[in-house]
């Protein structure tokens, strides 16, 4: 069981207890870690956030969480904690901050994480800023993560214990007001118990399937979803030399990496297979390559973010560079002006798209978060 903050600033429980506002997704995460906010001796308020302006039924295999069926989980897990339920429509600040930015990043070649930004902008954000105007003392989430207290007060995010959901990598974009007011109360837990949890609390989702992929695209067909909103623009594919390969119906369709559907119909004089290589919205071109050419060796983030109050100074760092990724060693700096994180990797990194986050560790610290624009290569393509 998590040693549950008292507060959000770190300060003892007793003999005063937090208002805190629960996230209720549907899912048993977040059931739990509402469960254990009230158990803890909180009180606690569950919510559930309605994103969709029309949501479905039921989800398609187990990719979304803002459906109907999620909605009706969520309150039967508050039933049964015994905590009071609402469900907030936010559907229409989801579409603005993460949907439409989602479809213009890839209009503009680049490749978003639509679950940093619905973290930043709804739930550390819209979600946030409302529980605090309506009195409560902290949100709390199912996410994998840990804060930190130091005897100074000053709180920190760090890796949950389980490396498998750690998912610091998509928090690292809360700043130290948000951290003060957050609360993850499973970062300490692996995965397996917090299902065993919610059986034995009785918790109806204990077996529920997790979410996964992009919760707005039910079906999974992303390049369907941006063709309905951006429609088509044919324009070329090409090889590093400038070669006319084939032709495709829009570049947002690609992402740096992909291997598959190119569709271009020759293979390459070596017989090797072609990667995407670059997207260039401006003439609508994508270059494709071998792939070597996708390592990158440094790179260039913009928007940086700290995530704590401890001051960002230039060194050695670990960055992790994909929500799931490896963390690599690195070195980094910011620009005079503080307006780009410029981080030099120990080994190159394959297949790294502008658009991407890069999040600095000091340890199991998260240190910050940059979007990624633009790339060095380690091997010049061409």
């Amino acid at each position: 069981m998590s040693d549950f903050p008292g507060a959000p600033d770190g300060s003892p429980s007793a003999p005063g207890k937090l208002r805190v506002l629960a996230a209720m997704s549907g899912g048993v995460d977040s059931a739990v870690a509402a469960a254990r906010a009230a158990e803890a001796g909180h009180e606690v308020t569950g919510v559930h956030l309605a994103l969709s302006s029309n949501p479905q039924s039921f989800r398609t295999g187990a990719r979304g969480c803002c459906t109907l069926e999620d909605s009706r989980d969520a309150r039967r897990a508050a039933d049964v904690i015994g905590i009071p339920f609402y469900v907030w429509d936010l559907a229409e600040r989801f579409r603005e901050d993460v949907i439409d930015d989602f479809v213009a990043e890839y209009a503009a070649g680049r490749t978003p994480n639509p679950c940093l930004r619905c973290n930043e902008k709804i739930k550390f954000a819209a979600l946030l800023d409302k529980a605090v105007a309506l009195g409560f003392d902290a949100v709390v989430t199912g996410h994998y993560a840990q804060i930190v207290t130091g005897a100074d007060g000053v709180r920190e995010l760090h890796r949950a214990v389980d490396p498998a959901k750690d998912q610091s990598y998509v928090l690292g974009v809360l700043d130290a007001d948000q951290l003060a007011h957050a609360m993850f109360p499973l970062g300490d837990t692996p995965k397996e118990l917090v299902r065993a949890e919610a059986g034995r609390r009785g918790l109806a989702v204990a077996k529920k399937p997790d979410s996964h992929d992009i919760c707005f695209i039910a079906d999974g067909d992303t390049q369907g979803f941006l063709e309905q909103r951006l429609g088509t623009a044919p324009g070329e594919i090409v090889d590093v030399d400038g070669t006319r390969l084939g032709e495709h119906s829009g570049a947002y369709g690609f992402t740096i990496g992909q291997r598959k559907g190119l569709r271009i119909g020759h293979p390459a004089a070596d017989g090797k297979p072609r990667y995407v290589l670059d997207i260039s919205p401006v003439d609508n071109r994508v270059t494709v390559g071998p792939v070597e050419a996708l390592d990158v060796a440094a790179l260039t983030g913009i928007k940086p973010r700290w995530c704590g109050t401890t001051p960002f100074a230039p060194g050695a760092y670990t960055v992790q560079l994909r929500a799931h990724g490896e963390p690599v060693a690195a070195t980094a700096a910011l620009s005079e002006d503080g307006a780009e994180l410029r981080v030099a990797l120990a080994e190159p990194q394959r297949g790294i798209a502008p658009g991407q986050a890069a999040v600095l560790y000091d340890g199991t610290r998260v240190v910050g978060s940059a979007t990624i624009a633009t790339t060095e290569r380690a091997v010049l393509s061409g």
